[in-house]
């Protein structure tokens, strides 16, 4: 009989803008296995601690809001990017903005919240696999995690794909304001005492910088099937 956790497990991790999510999606299309974004619940839990009016400074009222959040992730059906809805509210898009990233990004550093999420983390983990995306999936999430792969691109060319990102949907934003704040979220992730940002012992690394998303998603499927 299988168990939860003969279920595999491809981790994901990586900086932010290093294309973690749009490799993710593509690897779960792919192999028909579910889809772990954790990037969105620390966002999420940032949007709704604001709903909510918490000071996310208050670390327990954070933590009591990451034990009650209502998440729910769908597929719009239309080849579109799946949907985050929060407390019944879609989400999705409010979440992608730079403020709810550097929320996420403090939020994460909190030992008692990400301790909060882990349940809700470790609950995707459903046949006939997952794909999890994020920055801590292969060290602290899915230790056991088959395959683990370390994402990353230089960061000039993230922030180049970011700036594209959100002058696509109209968004004023500056490619030096990007850059800088890619910098920053950067060290904060690797110097946080919780988790702190760094690709697992076992983990392979791969370099985006320059390569089409086909050539990587082609590359870690290649290392899944080894697997």
């Amino acid at each position: 009989m299988t168990t939860h956790t003969d279920v595999p497990v491809l981790a994901i991790d990586g900086p932010s803008g290093a294309g973690k999510g749009t490799i993710a999606r593509a690897v779960a299309g792919a192999l028909g296995w579910h889809l772990l974004d954790s990037g969105a619940i620390y966002r999420a839990l940032g949007y709704a601690a604001g709903l909510r009016e918490l000071d996310v400074a208050d670390v327990g009222a954070v933590a009591r809001c990451a034990m009650d959040l209502r998440l729910e992730f769908r597929d719009p059906g239309d080849g579109g990017d799946t949907r985050v809805i929060i407390d019944g509210v879609d989400a999705t898009d409010a979440l992608r903005t730079e403020t709810a990233g550097a929320a996420a990004s403090a939020i994460a550093a909190l030992p008692e919240v990400r301790k909060a999420l882990l349940d809700k983390q470790l609950a995707f983990r459903q046949a006939p696999g997952l794909v999890a995306d994020g920055r801590d999936m292969g060290t602290v999430v899915f230790p056991d995690a088959r395959t683990k792969v370390f994402l990353t691109a230089s960061p000039a060319e993230r922030a180049e794909r970011r700036y594209k990102q959100l002058k696509a949907k109209g968004l004023d934003v500056t490619l030096a304001s990007l850059l800088h704040e890619i910098e920053l979220r950067d060290a904060r992730d690797a110097s946080r005492s919780v988790a702190p940002l760094r690709p697992a012992a076992d983990a392979v690394v791969i370099d985006s910088t320059g390569q089409p998303v086909a050539a990587v998603v082609d590359s870690v499927l290649a290392l899944v099937r080894k697997d």
